[in-house]
């Protein structure tokens, strides 16, 4: 192989890369709108973000279903570091809410001190 044809069938493989990574980023996305909704139902049942069983189903459910190239150890590892983003993700997000309620009540508290 030439390195012009090399460098041709390399261009051809990272834009293949490049579409994947694209699908590999919309679903990450839609994980996350997903992880998101179960966060404000945590957050309104007073439920914990970190559930460690539920967890444990999500990378057995991955690493039954993994049929290669890449090794299970290899998966868990990527499945953990995306699960800790959704927890982050979480955690963000019942901050926000929190911190919108306590405003909420400031201005009401204001308001109602206002009208006496």
């Amino acid at each position: 192989m030439s390195p012009e044809q090399a460098q041709a069938a390399l261009d051809e493989l990272r834009a293949a890369i490049d579409e994947v990574d694209l699908k590999l980023l919309a679903l990450f996305n839609e994980r996350a709108n997903v992880a998101g909704q179960i966060g404000d139902i945590k957050r309104a049942a007073a439920l914990p973000i970190y559930e460690p069983k539920r967890e444990e189903l999500v990378f057995k459910n991955v690493t039954e279903n993994n049929r290669g190239p890449l090794p299970n150890d290899a998966i868990r590892r990527l499945y953990e570091r995306i699960v800790d983003e959704m927890r982050t993700l979480q955690r963000e997000r019942m901050k926000r809410a929190q911190a919108q309620l306590q405003q909420e009540a400031q201005a009401e508290a204001q308001a109602k001190g206002e009208n006496l």
